[in-house]
């Protein structure tokens, strides 16, 4: 919660982030988790994430950022427009960044947590 809302103001800019970026983040959440529930260092993140109910970083901004961008999308502003208007470069362009976070697959973590929350759904 420390770091989210300047996240949350910054939507726009961090789905242009690169993965490195969202990764420090996530470090320093992963940090925040395990202190807070005072952990121990053999919990996997991923369980942290899963016990917490709390997304990943890269999961929470890939939201924020598509919800930012379908509502930008409705907006009568045109310049707003042309930044929602977007066309992903070819995947042989050397250049891939802009809005890699709405178009890369999800990382390492955010996959774990998503398949031990799929197999709690089933459980249930």
């Amino acid at each position: 919660m420390c770091i989210r809302t300047v996240m949350t103001y910054a939507s726009l800019v961090f789905a242009y982030a690169t993965p490195k970026a969202l990764h420090r983040l996530q470090v320093i959440q992963n940090k925040f988790c395990r202190a807070a529930t005072d952990a121990h260092w053999y919990v996997r993140n991923s369980i942290l994430h899963r016990d917490l109910e709390l997304p990943t970083t890269f999961k929470y901004m890939k939201d924020a950022s598509k919800r930012f961008f379908d509502i930008a999308g409705s907006h009568p502003n045109a310049l707003l427009l042309a930044a929602v208007d977007y066309q992903p470069p070819p995947p042989t362009h050397l250049i891939c960044r802009p809005r890699n976070v709405l178009t890369d697959s999800p990382d390492a973590l955010t996959a774990a947590v998503e398949s031990l929350n799929d197999v709690n759904d089933t459980h249930d």
